[in-house]
């Protein structure tokens, strides 16, 4: 059996230590040391905590559907958005470039609660999504872009 990636960590450096030999007595392993990032999570890791964020990630999904140029938004979709499965004069976009939009967004899900409801919102028009969804998916970047680093604290 072959494992990516694992994490372990303790407030005591001991414990650490000690679960790192056990760990490499028994598998082959190799340990990096204090955490940095880990599957596009990032971690900035003070005396008394850690913060977990995805700027980085963010940065690189809205170069990549040519977003960083856009101006930002507060929020992440309006109070009286109007998504719906409506046809009418509503033409359909490429669901491939939609998928990959929604799949970007849904790795940050676990780190942006802010985004939660909006990404899962507009994942429901996957199958054939509608100019009105596509701008609703750009308009949850463009709040990204205003707002790249919001960061889960854990203290100690």
């Amino acid at each position: 059996m072959y494992v990516d990636d694992i994490i372990f960590g303790s407030s005591n450096e001991e414990l650490c230590q000690e679960f790192e030999q056990v760990m490499k007595s028994k598998f082959e392993m190799s340990a990096i040391g204090e955490l940095k990032f880990f599957i596009r999570l990032q971690a900035d890791q003070e005396v008394n905590g850690t913060y977990i964020h995805q700027t980085k990630y963010i940065h690189e999904i809205l170069k990549r559907f040519n977003m960083k140029e856009n101006v930002p938004y507060e929020t992440p979709l309006p109070t009286n958005h109007k998504l719906s499965d409506e046809k009418d004069k509503d033409p359909e976009v490429d669901p491939s470039v939609y998928r990959a939009m929604i799949g970007s967004l849904m790795y940050l899900t676990p780190s942006r609660p802010d985004i939660m409801f909006s990404v899962c919102l507009c994942s429901r028009y996957q199958a054939t999504p509608r100019i009105s969804h596509l701008k609703a998916v750009k308009r949850i970047f463009r709040y990204l872009k205003g707002k790249p680093r919001l960061e889960l604290w854990y203290p100690v």
